[in-house]
């Protein structure tokens, strides 16, 4: 699964002489001083949830033909066995009933029925990722079991899931926390069936994402030093151009060193925040992946 890279800022900042100075030290000051500022660049990183990248898991749909069966299947006790599954196989937390899973599933099955096809991609080109954030679903991770047929209870449902390595993989998950089920009676090729469809999820809000309003900070105080430096490079120009004994001559030295130094420290800044917002796409990343 591809993760989203860790942006790395390039910082470069030059190296400045710090410190007080008297008044008649002024002009040595500037003289001495590396007259070279460069800018801090950061990269664009753009939106953290349209580039994290988004795992399905979908095996081929299921069919369990046999004789018509009078009974009525609950979509809550499909979650209820689904759950026992992960409990007695390895001892895995329950899946939590989600409501947008819920509505994706159903409009699942319904479209199954209404367009005769069975298939995790609709005839249209819709799949369970596309149909799950059309019902506010944002997810990291994302699965969908489908069963078509007849059956005498809602374990069986399940039971003929279990049965099938890709279905019983989805169930027994344990990256997955929640779940969302649809289960319906209709007309399929002339058929009278039950359509099954379960929805798996981890949420993107599992996972803690950077902050919005550093990268906000960054980018504004990166804009900052742009200003500051143009005003730096300005001054110099016009102190390069000066008559060194003239009377303005060592005001003009001491705002440009007040200038470097509202750089200097603005620089150190945005270091520093570029390296707490690194830290916060690096354990997003990691979440992201599992680990």
């Amino acid at each position: 699964m591809k993760i989203l890279k860790s942006i790395i800022f390039i910082l470069i900042v030059t190296a400045f002489v710090a410190g007080a100075y008297y008044k008649d030290d002024a002009i040595r000051f500037y003289n001495n001083f590396n007259k070279q500022v460069q800018k801090v660049q950061i990269t664009d990183i753009g939106s953290i949830i349209n580039q994290a990248s988004k795992e399905l898991f979908t095996p081929p749909p299921l069919t369990a033909y046999r004789n018509a069966d009078a009974a009525v299947l609950l979509q809550s006790k499909i979650i209820a066995e689904t759950n026992l599954q992960r409990q007695q196989n390895g001892n895995l937390p329950a899946l939590i009933e989600n409501e947008n899973l819920n509505e994706t599933a159903a409009a699942k099955a319904r479209d199954i029925l209404a367009r005769q096809y069975f298939e995790h991609i609709s005839p249209s080109g819709i799949g369970p990722g596309d149909l799950a954030q059309k019902y506010g679903y944002e997810y990291i991770l994302e699965g969908e079991n489908l069963i078509l047929g007849n059956f005498a209870s809602e374990k069986e449902v399940v039971q003929d899931w279990m049965n099938s390595p890709g279905h019983r993989a989805n169930i027994l998950n344990n990256r997955y926390t929640e779940i969302g089920v649809s289960i319906i009676k209709g007309t399929y090729e002339g058929e009278t069936v039950w359509v099954g469809v379960q929805e798996f999820g981890l949420p993107l809000s599992s996972c803690t994402q950077p902050s919005v309003s550093l990268k906000n900070k960054i980018d504004a105080d990166n804009s900052q030093l742009g200003v500051l430096l143009s005003q730096i490079e300005e001054d110099k120009k016009q102190i390069d151009s000066a008559e060194k004994n003239s009377a303005g001559y060592k005001k003009m030295i001491e705002n440009y060193n007040n200038l470097v130094e509202q750089y200097n420290s603005l620089a150190e800044t945005v270091k520093a925040n570029v390296v707490t917002y690194n830290e916060e796409v690096n354990t997003f990343n990691s979440c992201v992946a599992g680990k």
